[in-house]
């Protein structure tokens, strides 16, 4: 973890900052922590009752652990000598970074899919699941980026919301930084019919097409079609709505159960409240033109078994 600290967070102590900013840590555990090296100030141990300025930068680096297991039950949808279509797991990081390597989407493809330099296109967050588009040589990969950047892709998603999403709704506006948030990667969604940020300001814009399927059990039934491709857009934009993806522990009921489960302490109650134990977001179907002839490909990958489970 990295923190600049702002002009506001300025003047008082290492240990109250952290605790109140990631309360997953008591002031004394983050004291404790700073004192055997997991937590730095400005590249170095921090000195006691060292008083925060504007600019310092804090990391913290937890145990190191062995690497998490994944679901490698990767199917494939459609595949030829330039491209393979594959249903990602909801329980799959794309890539390899951070704490996986060997139990990545990519691995998968390498030793299992015969894929020996995979480019994944469309790269969908580890608890998202559903059709993903593949690579298998470099032209076909800049092929499809090129769609992908004109527009050109039509992507659907099913997703599962709290709450009752009455009619259906466009949303349009800006993903931004949430600024407020405890998370440092968390996105916010700012309605807005104004086709231009405010001049300086880190945002981009971004639109979601939401249409309702059913509503059953305290949740909505949701077919998403993002016409951008902004990083967390479905499940920033449903968060503004207030109805929140079922599931979620960034965007979801209440952000501090991620936080949790950073620290392997997420409870009981946490999980009952989650309903899924990963975000109900399926990437459900992929409409683009092949990389090689240009001929139109529509593929599908069928809603998981878990989601399905919560429909009864």
């Amino acid at each position: 973890m990295r923190y600049t600290v702002r002009k506001e967070d300025a003047g008082g102590s290492l240990a109250a900052f952290l605790s109140a900013r990631f309360p997953y840590h008591t002031p004394e555990e983050w004291t404790r922590l700073a004192a055997e090296g997991a937590v730095r100030l400005n590249d170095a141990p921090p000195e006691p009752g060292r008083v925060l300025a504007e600019g310092d930068l804090i990391q913290y680096f937890p145990a190191e652990s062995a690497e998490p297991v994944s679901d490698l039950a990767v199917t494939v949808l459609y595949e030829d000598r330039d491209i393979i279509l594959v249903n990602k797991t909801g329980d799959l990081p794309a890539h390899p970074a951070g704490r996986y390597f060997k139990n990545t989407l990519w691995m998968v493809l390498r030793e299992r899919l015969n894929v020996p330099e995979p480019s994944i296109i469309n790269r969908l967050d580890r608890e998202t699941s559903g059709v993903t588009l593949v690579a298998r040589n470099a032209r076909a990969a800049l092929a499809c980026w090129r769609q992908f950047a004109a527009r050109s892709v039509q992507k659907k998603y099913t997703v599962f919301t709290e709450g009752v999403f009455e009619r259906a709704e466009i949303a349009r506006g800006y993903i931004a930084p949430a600024a407020a948030s405890a998370i440092r990667k968390k996105r916010q969604f700012e309605p807005s019919a104004a086709l231009q940020p405010e001049p300086g300001r880190e945002a981009q814009w971004a639109e979601t097409l939401f249409t309702p399927v059913k509503s059953l059990k305290g949740f909505s039934v949701l077919e998403a079609i993002p016409h951008t491709g902004r990083t967390h857009q479905i499940r920033a934009t449903l968060l503004a709505l207030g109805r929140p993806v079922v599931g979620d522990k960034m965007y979801g009921l209440d952000e501090n159960i991620f936080l949790r489960l950073v620290e392997d302490r997420m409870t009981p109650e946490d999980a009952v409240k989650m309903r899924l134990a990963r975000q109900a977001l399926h990437a459900s179907e992929l409409n683009f033109l092949h990389p090689a002839d240009g001929r139109p490909m529509k593929v599908r990958a069928p809603l998981p078994a878990d989601m399905q489970a919560l429909l009864g």
